[in-house]
């Protein structure tokens, strides 16, 4: 049975995007992992740079913090939503460079967890494969 080659959405473009299926993830460039990640403070909990003891502290203080420490690129003071950081190329902190895998999977955010169900088009994805 031959395969027929899916092509490759562009991320800007969601009529580009095409229905999710667990089994094209396997060969996916993540470009999930590409898309801006809005996390709240129960996720930085979860994934280790927020301690649960600074939850009472100011959230804003705590941003300022992340941002200096280049975690997060942006915070919504007025939703108290977290913006994680990316890399040059936009790549996810979290996305491993050469394996295209999520480094924190088992901590991820929940905005991580609900995709595709939630997000820019619920149920579809930006695949794009792997090169080579």
């Amino acid at each position: 049975m031959t395969r027929i080659p899916i092509r490759a959405a562009d991320p800007e473009r969601l009529e580009t995007w095409i229905r999710y299926n667990s089994s094209l993830c396997h060969d996916c460039m993540a470009t999930c992992c590409t898309l801006p990640v809005e996390v709240k403070l129960d996720d930085l909990i979860r994934i280790g740079v927020v301690d649960d003891f600074e939850r009472g502290e100011p959230i804003r203080q705590i941003a300022r913090r992340l941002e200096k420490e280049r975690v997060i690129g942006h915070f919504n003071h007025k939703h108290e939503v977290f913006t994680l950081a990316q890399r040059r190329g936009g790549d996810c902190l979290y996305l491993h460079p050469t394996t295209r895998r999520c480094t924190i999977y088992e901590k991820r955010p929940n905005t991580c967890r609900k995709h595709p169900q939630v997000g820019p088009k619920s149920g579809f994805c930006a695949y794009r494969p792997k090169t080579g």
